[in-house]
Order: C-alpha cells, then sequence, then structure tokens
C-alpha cells in the first residue's frame, strides 16, 4: 500500500552537478522497488511555472534584479505545490522534485545575500510549511561543474564563478546543520559510481513498497 503521507525526495546541487541525469537513474530505481512516483522539477511542472522558467533562465533576462527573482522562484513554487506536488503527497506518492526550498538557501542566500530567516519564512509560505522528508546534494569541486555547463548558458548558467563557490558553500553548510534530513553526496566520477552512492542512501531511508 502507499504511504499515507507520501515521501518528498528533492535532488539538490549547483548547476553541472549532473542532477539530470542522476534523477533519471533514481526515479527508475523507485519504480522498480514499487513506489508510485511523480517527477517534478523547479522552476516549473505547471503551465504558469513554465511560464515563469522560460523568463528566469532566458539570457535576455539580464537585468532581473535580485529580489525580483526571488518572487519570481518563489510564485512558480507555490504553483508547483498547489497544483501537483501536494495533491501527489495526499495520495501518498513519492514525490521527486529537481530543486525545491533549498535551491532558494543556496542560490538566493549563499549567491545573492538574502537573509536565511526571511528565506526560510518565504519558502514555508510557498509550500505550506511542507518540507522534504529527503534531501540530497550533489556536491562537484568548481571546475567540475564548469566543465559540464552548456556550450550556451542560460542566465543564471552565466554567473561568474565566485557565485557559484558561494552556493555550493551555503549547500555544503545546510547539510552540516540538518544531517538526518540532508545527504551529501559527491558526483564525482562515472554516473554509474554516483547513482551506487544515492542508492545506498535511498534504500537506508525508502523501503520497497509492499
Amino acid at each position: 500500500m502507499a504511504r499515507r503521507r507520501g515521501f518528498l525526495l528533492t535532488i539538490e546541487g549547483v548547476d553541472g552537478s549532473g542532477k539530470s541525469t542522476q534523477i533519471r537513474r533514481i526515479v527508475s530505481h523507485l519504480k522498480r522497488s514499487g513506489h508510485i512516483v511523480t517527477v517534478v522539477r523547479e522552476p516549473g511542472g505547471t503551465r504558469l511555472a513554465e511560464r515563469i522558467r522560460k523568463l528566469l533562465l532566458d539570457a535576455r533576462s539580464a537585468g532581473l534584479v535580485p529580489p525580483a527573482e526571488l518572487f519570481l522562484y518563489l510564485a512558480a513554487r507555490g504553483q508547483l505545490f498547489e497544483e501537483v506536488i501536494g495533491p501527489a503527497l495526499a495520495r501518498g506518492e513519492v514525490v521527486t522534485c529537481d530543486r525545491f526550498t533549498d535551491s532558494t538557501l543556496a542560490y538566493q542566500g549563499g549567491g545573492r545575500g538574502f537573509a536565511d530567516a526571511t528565506l526560510r519564512k518565504l519558502n514555508d509560505l510557498s509550500t505550506q510549511k511542507r518540507h522534504p522528508d529527503l534531501t540530497l546534494i550533489l556536491d562537484v569541486p568548481p571546475h567540475v561543474s564548469a566543465g559540464r555547463m552548456a556550450s550556451r548558458p542560460d542566465r543564471l548558467e552565466s554567473e561568474e564563478g565566485k557565485f557559484f563557490k558561494r552556493v555550493r558553500a551555503r549547500y555544503r553548510r545546510i547539510a552540516r546543520i540538518e544531517p538526518r534530513r540532508v545527504k551529501l553526496i559527491s558526483a564525482v566520477g562515472t554516473p554509474d559510481e554516483v547513482a551506487g552512492r544515492i542508492r545506498q542512501v535511498l534504500d537506508a531511508r525508502l523501503k520497497p513498497a509492499s
């Protein structure tokens, strides 16, 4: 039977950490274990949130100021949670989310300098105070993530290296202060090696569905 509360699994990491590759493997592993899985991404996942995504990532939005950026991400998340994540959790499903509230803490907090306490309050507003059950942060050194960036970077990928160093440092800090919820996974190595590290954590927290 599906679990009553559902399970919110979030995958985090700097741009170029290999999230997309590993999320496909995670979903396949969970489904093979008998779980019903809903897969979403941030920003996006609904008609309105996808329109916000295009605005946020478009290189032509280079003049977007940090407060506007923050509230656009929160708006997209609020729409996604209301339309997709909340109902899926209520059905007892495993929701696998490519980025969630920790991205706000890392990018808008570590990267842009917004206060952590303020961001946590805004995160709670956008998610009805629903926090992830497990967060996997895929961690890579700056030179590795830079080498994996797209040849035609979007607005966020175009940030300078110092920005991503601050983002990575904030992610690592989150893992230190919330070790029960957050697991830091080295994303250095082959996709199979990284997937193996992830499966060890998943299998310890998510038993096969009966």
